[in-house]
């Protein structure tokens, strides 16, 4: 059975704030308990051979750092009709792969009936692995946007009881992809 809602993050965890999708689908991981029908995926920057996942789901969101005149770290959210060509303009360096994602599942008939991208105004898309002071203080508020985004597709996340609070996690080191590096 394909999952009703995929909650997609994006980019490339070389490329300093580039890497926030990835980063916040694996908090959501770490943090929550996922309820039945709804997936958490790891995209990275692989493109088209997300489309299969992509395409059996009723609904997505996909979550990455995104252009806009806001400041860094500001929450964006773009729904709808609109997602496809903010993909193509304010998208990192992997905004070709997921454009052709969206375009070719449309052209497939295989498009979910909602798609929502939610991320944040990327400082610094540089050789890094270190997120930017901005693009770090706005996770918070991007964990929150997913978790009301996803409730109000009737997707309820609960936090785990084990998952440690935001000070025990303050300058402990953190696992992404199998790289280390504190925060």
């Amino acid at each position: 059975m394909p999952d009703e809602l995929l909650v997609l993050g994006l980019g490339n965890l070389l490329l300093g704030d580039d890497g926030l999708g990835t980063a916040a689908v694996a908090r959501l991981e770490r943090e929550y308990d996922v309820p039945a029908g709804m997936r958490l995926a790891d995209g990275g920057t692989l493109g088209l051979a997300l489309l299969g996942l992509f395409a059996e789901s009723k609904h997505a969101i996909l979550v990455d750092a995104v252009r806009a005149d806001a400041g860094a770290g500001s929450l964006v959210r773009i729904d709808g009709e609109e997602v496809a060509p903010a993909v193509r303009e304010r998208l990192s360096p992997h905004q070709v792969g997921v454009a052709d994602l969206l375009d070719a599942a449309r052209l497939m008939d295989s498009y979910p009936a909602s798609v929502t991208l939610l991320g944040l105004v990327p400082e610094k898309m540089e050789l890094s692995l270190e997120r930017s002071d901005a693009v770090e203080a706005g996770l918070d508020s991007l964990i929150e946007a997913i978790v009301c985004e996803a409730r109000g597709l009737g997707y309820e996340l609960s936090p785990k009881k084990n998952a440690a609070s935001r000070a025990d996690r303050a300058g402990s080191f953190v696992r992404d992809r199998g790289v280390q590096h504190e925060r």
